[in-house]
Formats: C-alpha cells, sequence, structure tokens
C-alpha cells in the first residue's frame, strides 16, 4: 500500500517516538522511509532602511551548526532504521516555515504517505505555539499519519 514514506524529525522525544513507529510500520508493510529535517533559515539581526545588515562570520557559524545538528538527527534516525531492518534515506532542506519544507519534501520525493509526531498541545499553548502536524494536514495533498 505505501511504498515511500517521509518522516519529518526535530529532535524532540514525540519525534523519536515517531521515528520508532514508522520503522515499525515501514518494516511491516515493506515500506522505504525518507527521515526530513527543516532546517531553519537564518534571520539578520536588524534592518537598516532598506538594507539588511547582518555579520558573515555569524551567518556562516548558524548554517554550519544548523548543517551539524541536520546531520546528527538524521544519522540517529538512520540508524534506528538500520537497526530495525528499513531501508531508509535522510533529507534536509532550509526553510522558514517547516511544514512547507515538509510538503514540498514528501512531494519532490513522490512519497505517498508522510508520517509525522504530534505534540499533543491543546488550548491556548496549542494557540501561542502552533501546530505543523496542523499545518500539514491543512495545506498538504498527501495522506498524513500522526503519532501520538
Amino acid at each position: 500500500m505505501f511504498k515511500k514514506i517521509l518522516v519529518p524529525i526535530d529532535g524532540g522525544e514525540p519525534s523519536n517516538a515517531a521515528i520508532r513507529a514508522a520503522c515499525a510500520f515501514a518494516r511491516e508493510t515493506g515500506a522505504r522511509l525518507i527521515f526530513y529535517y527543516a532546517k531553519p533559515g537564518y534571520c539578520p539581526a536588524y534592518v537598516s532602511g532598506e538594507m539588511v545588515m547582518g555579520d558573515f562570520g555569524i551567518d556562516q557559524a548558524f548554517t554550519s551548526a544548523m548543517d551539524k545538528q541536520a546531520k546528527a538527527l538524521l544519522a540517529k534516525a538512520a540508524e534506528t532504521a538500520s537497526e530495525a531492518g528499513v531501508a531508509c534515506e535522510t533529507l534536509s532542506t532550509e526553510c522558514d516555515a517547516p511544514y512547507e519544507g515538509i510538503i514540498a519534501a514528501a512531494e519532490d520525493q513522490a512519497c505517498d504517505l508522510i508520517f509525522m509526531a504530534s505534540h499533543g498541545r491543546r488550548g491556548v499553548s496549542a494557540l501561542l505555539l502552533g501546530s505543523e502536524t496542523q499545518r500539514v494536514l491543512t495545506h498538504g495533498k498527501i495522506p498524513v499519519l500522526i503519532y501520538r
């Protein structure tokens, strides 16, 4: 039924639990996993008139730190898949809105399912913090399996 499954990760415990569950699901269905990490884009410190001002050294340090974090999280997810005997790939892109990166990655990779965690926020915290899962559900066209 499902052949290619995108699994967005962020390093949090709900995400780590979803990685393990996605591996079990993929093993049962014979699917291939694609672990995806949305790297945050760098926002310069300030805007002066019509010009954005930034510090190249800080820009480079931020980009380097985000690349390192992405590689570490994706390597850990790939190791979990390998231990479970599940084929996987890893992917990371820079995007300002993670849900947009998740949807674009799923479409670009021709995935037929997005398997993602939900933090389970409710009430005011859900309104204030938002939900990438909710945004993927609202804006995406690919089926989403939410693991909680």
